[in-house]
């Protein structure tokens, strides 16, 4: 099989940051943000699909705070990693604005056309509540895809963490584990509201479950 070019991988992280962005803020908009069980499900399948279809081609990161954590552990170059994520973004504004086209403005504006947002508790809880999700997160990508010893569940296992993640986060700060999907929807509605939340906690939680991870649990795996 010949090797997949830069192009083909940018692409396909530009569409699988699509899919979940669209599904997961969608599903929040057709619910109105009431049906937690719902919003959950919708992020896990729309994120297993992501990643099963993208990762023989890109790797399936679909998520900033994932190549950032491959960087860390030195799977990725630092440019390939700078056109990932700008490929994510891409994909999850372009999501945005769609979302703006399909759904009744009304319903969009009432819960922020899907974007995260904190509820209830300070905003160092919630920095520290997107790092420790996004280390779950990132704990089961290298558990289930990542480590050569890992079950043959990547995408699936992946998802679960997701949406087990949203059933506790959700409430509080959106859980977005993704700065790509946070940034999506602020971009298309012109709200910033603690954007930079669903930047620090992700990144943090992500790269500190990378390296642990690869130095801890994988070191004498090749």
């Amino acid at each position: 099989m010949s090797e997949v070019d830069l192009g083909q991988k940018l692409l396909v992280e530009a569409i699988g940051t699509f899919i979940l962005t669209f599904i997961g803020a969608g599903s929040i908009i057709a619910t109105s943000g009431n049906t937690l069980i719902v919003i959950a499900l919708a992020h896990g399948l729309a994120l297993s699909i992501a990643v099963s279809a993208t990762m023989n081609i890109s790797g399936g990161h679909i998520n900033p705070a994932v190549t950032l954590g491959m960087l860390a552990t030195r799977r990725i170059s630092l440019p390939h990693a700078a056109t990932y994520i700008v490929a994510q973004l891409v994909g999850a504004i372009i999501a945005g604005y769609t979302l703006m086209a399909v759904f009744p403005t009304e319903m969009g504006k009432a819960v922020g056309w899907g974007a995260p947002s904190v509820h209830q508790i300070s905003i160092p809880q919630a920095i520290l509540f997107e790092a420790i999700m996004t280390f779950l997160l990132l704990f089961a990508v290298f558990g289930t895809a990542v480590d050569p010893r890992a079950p043959k569940i990547a995408g699936f296992g992946i998802g679960l963490t997701i949406a087990m993640d949203i059933m506790a986060g959700g409430p509080f700060t959106g859980a977005a584990m993704n700065p790509a999907r946070a940034i999506g929807p602020m971009v298309a509605s012109l709200n910033f509201t603690d954007w930079y939340v669903y930047w620090i906690g992700p990144i943090a939680g992500g790269v500190i479950a990378a390296l642990l991870y690869h130095y801890a649990i994988m070191k004498n795996q090749t």
